[in-house]
């Protein structure tokens, strides 16, 4: 049988794009999907974990064959160097070599054994089987009392998600972070097109996030509670039980927003970013 291996790396948000992408193509090549949930994790910095086993995912793990191991780090840079000599099609090791979409990829037939190893953030990859992705990042861990009191309040309400992400905290200043500006016009633009919408704050910094945007503070919640990466499962349920969404340059917000249910949602996202963080859907709208 077919079989296609993805090496996870990076936040939640990343490992849900390299999750569809790899799903996509595994169930259009009638192929096994392997999930490598150790090894792109083994040198990260930042000390991110593999957290898929909270969503309704049935992949199994990749065994210690399958991530290459023993000397995993030099057995696949010599796959890696094979594969970029051969013509795309019949590589046996994919690395994303593009930042924007590659349509190779929506035609590629597997045939063996395939390396999956790339972000591959946009949802052109896997829009075509949309409902099939939507019910396996359906959450099946248990929601604690605090969290599903907060979901019963967001969906009471006519609700927005805002969320702003915090790189390397320098002040509001910094490079990487979308400007005050951007979420002032997106609070202008959303308080126009929703009557009195309540604010749901998510963010990895809320006490700044909290005093530098400028929110009705009579309708803001701060959500703040589930700390860690571990536990940025709950965040993301809980941002997508709402209705509309102002997202930060992060894939983290980009899923929350896409996982929304409302058919008539309004999703804001900032046109002008320094870091990539995923291709925005032509029907966001973009500040």
């Amino acid at each position: 049988m077919n079989k296609i291996i993805v090496r996870l790396r990076g936040g939640l948000g990343n490992q849900l794009f390299e999750y569809a992408v790899a799903r996509r193509l595994a169930l259009v090549n009638n192929a096994e999907l392997v999930i490598d949930n150790v090894t792109g994790f083994i040198r990260d910095t930042r000390r991110y974990r593999c957290i898929l086993n909270h969503f309704n995912i049935t992949s199994r793990m990749a065994n210690k064959r399958e991530r290459l191991e023993p000397f995993e780090r030099y057995r696949r840079g010599i796959k890696k160097y094979l594969s970029r000599i051969k013509p795309f099609f019949e590589r046996s090791y994919l690395e994303q070599d593009r930042k924007d979409f590659d349509k190779r990829m929506i035609g590629l037939k597997v045939r063996g054994q395939l390396y999956l190893d790339g972000l591959w953030q946009s949802e052109d990859y896997f829009k075509d089987i949309e409902s099939v992705i939507r019910e396996d990042l359906r959450i099946v861990s248990f929601m604690n009392e605090r969290n599903q009191n907060i979901a019963k309040h967001i969906r009471s309400t006519k609700a927005v998600a805002l969320h702003m992400r915090c790189f390397e905290m320098s002040g509001n200043t910094d490079e990487h972070n979308v400007s005050a500006d951007y979420y002032k016009r997106a609070i202008a633009l959303m308080e126009v097109k929703v009557e009195l919408p309540n604010y749901f704050l998510f963010s990895d910094n809320p006490e700044f996030a909290f005093e530098n945007i400028n929110l009705p503070k009579d309708r803001i919640t701060r959500v703040s509670h589930n700390k860690g990466d571990e536990n940025a499962y709950a965040d993301l349920w809980l941002m997508s039980q709402c209705q509309h969404f102002i997202i930060a340059n992060s894939t983290f917000s980009w899923w929350g927003a896409w996982l929304g249910d409302n058919p008539n949602k309004i999703i804001m996202a900032p046109k002008k970013h320094l870091n990539y963080f995923g291709q925005i859907p032509s029907s966001w709208v973009k500040l």
